[in-house]
């Protein structure tokens, strides 16, 4: 009897763990983002996080979602994409209210004047919209094409983790061209730093396909790589370091 007991209570635990590990997959990868999205919101100034940083997720997620329909993983991590391409869409939406506000003189540009030297530097969010829906749209019908090729499904389930690993990487590049890590969110990096590690870990425990866990090291890279930067230029400023609050245009929203 205290054998079926004990067998119960760690079937309790197991699955409780389990439901925990699940969350922290599908809402975890959300959390860095919060305290970026309150710093810009609080200085009205979204120049030191790039939204490159977005179109890398949104890339990323939405393969994720098609390479799904040809070689199934874990659903935590399908609701994941789908919750992380929401926080995106979010993100880009306040970056692209706050530069409408603080750039009033300037062009505006959107996604249909189809000029590469402005893509992902469009005037309004509904740009970014169509932008995303297009290359869902095309990317849908390839992968419905060629769903039944195995080259295919797994290249597209690379690249969408590969795509997924470099997230950092425009960050990364913003930083070292501002020479500076000022108006990005260090709580973010950190977050990103421990919820990369996590997830690594999950997709070995889990037997995910070896494509994630592979990129999931290489994000993990690219994350120390960026608070080896903000070590870096705190310690070796290479330029002053502005005070300037946005007074004016905080008041816009």
């Amino acid at each position: 009897m205290d054998e079926v007991i004990m067998d119960q209570i760690m079937y309790a635990a197991h699955q409780a763990v389990s439901w925990i590990a699940s969350l922290a997959i599908i809402f975890g990868g959300v959390v860095p983002y919060i305290p970026q999205y309150r710093d810009i919101r609080r200085t009205q100034n979204a120049e030191g996080f790039s939204t490159y940083v977005c179109l890398v997720l949104l890339v990323a997620n939405i393969l994720r979602i098609l390479f799904r329909f040809g070689h199934f993983f874990e659903t935590p991590l399908l609701w994941q994409s789908v919750i992380m391409i929401i926080t995106m869409l979010i993100m880009l939406n306040l970056c692209t209210s706050v530069r409408m506000a603080t750039e009033l003189n300037t062009k505006r540009r959107s996604f249909t004047d189809f000029d590469w030297n402005y893509f992902w530097s469009w005037s309004g969010f509904v740009d970014y919209l169509q932008c995303v829906l297009a290359f869902t749209v095309m990317a849908a019908y390839v992968t419905y094409l060629l769903l039944d090729s195995v080259l295919f499904v797994e290249s597209l389930g690379f690249l969408a983790v590969f795509t997924e690993a470099m997230l950092g990487t425009p960050q990364l590049y913003c930083n070292y061209q501002n020479k500076s890590t000022e108006g990005m969110s260090i709580k973010m990096v950190l977050m990103w730093t421990s919820g990369d590690t996590f997830k690594t870990d999950y997709f070995l425990l889990t037997q995910a396909p070896v494509q994630f866990w592979i990129c999931g090291l290489l994000q993990v890279c690219v994350d120390l790589a960026i608070l080896f930067q903000v070590y870096y230029f705190s310690r070796y400023p290479q330029k002053p370091v502005s005070h300037t609050t946005h007074t004016t245009s905080a008041k816009a929203l």
